[in-house]
């Protein structure tokens, strides 16, 4: 049994997870009309300051937030570590390539080494002083659900008995909206999950921490009370377009039946989805079909993309640490930005008490990346 111990995260909602749960709960959005480039036009975007932040200043103090959430205290020499990013540090290699082209000085020795994709998973071991498994995973939006996945393969093989996973984003950069924009998948007014009228995704910075640990390690502590333990999950690739989703849906099937499997959940048993709900025209309307066909009692789904922004490659994780305190607290986070009738049956206007025992998260990256990730109540929980 993987248990979840510890949370953190870092939202355009809120410096903590606390404060972004209580705010999402209220139906508050941290997406504002802005733009932190002149040569861009305003947008709506999700971002934790005025400027653009660091992928640093998002992620340490997430994963200070989860060790302290779990009771832990550094240096934990045998923890695992699974840091995941689809964009990594690509602000700061776009400043280099600024500087470069206008013909500006460089930054003298060697910055670039600290600037690799994979520095934030080894820039978190040293922070927590660990010497276990260090795992950097980058598969676009899925990547923070992979993060998660690979964190409980460490501790069911047995390499470690506790593993800090999760995802930063920090894609607030030029490029990136610059993108986005030439892909048309922008929204220019706000973010509207799975509404007739949505228009398009909005950025935002943001990470999210689990601790995860082994039964038998977390009998050795006291005074802990697991969020909920990680039941199973399920991966797969459309290998059909590089931004569309398959229509025959065959790729975000096989993942969510996968993920049914492995967590020997009938379909009947998922009580809660959180979607991964980008509010684009081809994301919506795949993910309702899908969840409608396969989960046919209609689950309460919501997506919360409109309170924190689309936030790429941490959105899953993020996704995941909302479900594991929906389980706790019996509460479902409501569909902030939704706007009329939705085109799912069971969208979760605003948040509301509800038995909770089994819950969804759902990830769906370019290049048709399907993610799915079970998580469920502890057996102590139940019982309360």
């Amino acid at each position: 049994m993987v248990l979840v111990t510890g949370l953190g995260a870092v939202t355009a909602l809120g410096a903590s997870l606390p404060l972004t749960w209580e705010r999402l709960l209220a139906g508050k959005s941290g997406l504002s009309q802005r733009q932190p480039f002149p040569e861009l036009p305003e947008l709506p975007l999700g971002m934790v300051g005025h400027y653009p932040q660091s992928v640093g200043n998002l992620l340490a103090p997430a994963v200070a937030e989860a060790i302290s959430d779990a009771g832990l205290v550094p240096p934990l020499l045998d923890c695992g570590v699974v840091i995941g990013s689809s964009r990594s540090f690509q602000g700061v290699w776009e400043s280099w390539a600024k500087d470069w082209l206008t013909m500006a000085a460089l930054p003298p020795g060697e910055p670039w080494l600290g600037a690799l994709p994979h520095m934030a998973a080894v820039t978190t071991a040293r922070q927590l002083g660990a010497t276990g498994p260090v795992l950097a995973p980058m598969a676009a939006c899925a990547t923070g659900l992979l993060a998660i996945a690979q964190g409980c393969s460490l501790i069911r093989r047995g390499q470690c008995a506790q593993v800090l996973v999760g995802a930063v984003e920090a894609p607030i950069t030029a490029l990136t909206l610059a993108g986005f924009q030439q892909l048309g998948a922008l929204a220019t007014t706000g973010c509207y999950p799975f509404s007739a009228t949505r228009e398009g995704l909005v950025l935002g910075e943001g990470a999210a921490i689990l601790v995860l640990e082994s039964e038998e390690a977390l009998r050795q502590r006291s005074g802990v009370e697991p969020y909920g333990q990680i039941l199973g999950d399920g991966f797969s690739t459309d290998a059909y377009h590089r931004t569309a989703p398959d229509p025959r849906q065959g790729g975000s099937r096989a993942a969510l039946k996968a993920c049914l499997h492995r967590s020997g959940l009938m379909p009947h048993q998922v009580d809660y989805v959180h979607a991964h709900g980008t509010a684009t025209q081809l994301n919506d309307a795949h993910e309702a079909r899908l969840i409608s066909q396969e989960l046919s009692h209609l689950p309460a789904v919501s997506s919360t993309k409109a309170a924190t922004g689309h936030t790429l490659g941490a959105s899953g994780a993020l996704g995941a640490a909302f479900c594991l305190l929906a389980l706790r607290h019996q509460w479902l986070p409501p569909n902030t930005g939704q706007v009329g009738q939705g085109i799912y049956p069971s969208l979760v206007p605003e948040s509301r008490s509800a038995r909770i025992n089994a819950a969804l998260c759902l990830s769906f990256g370019f290049g048709g990346q399907n993610a799915a990730l079970a998580m469920g109540r502890h057996p102590t929980s139940e019982q309360g």
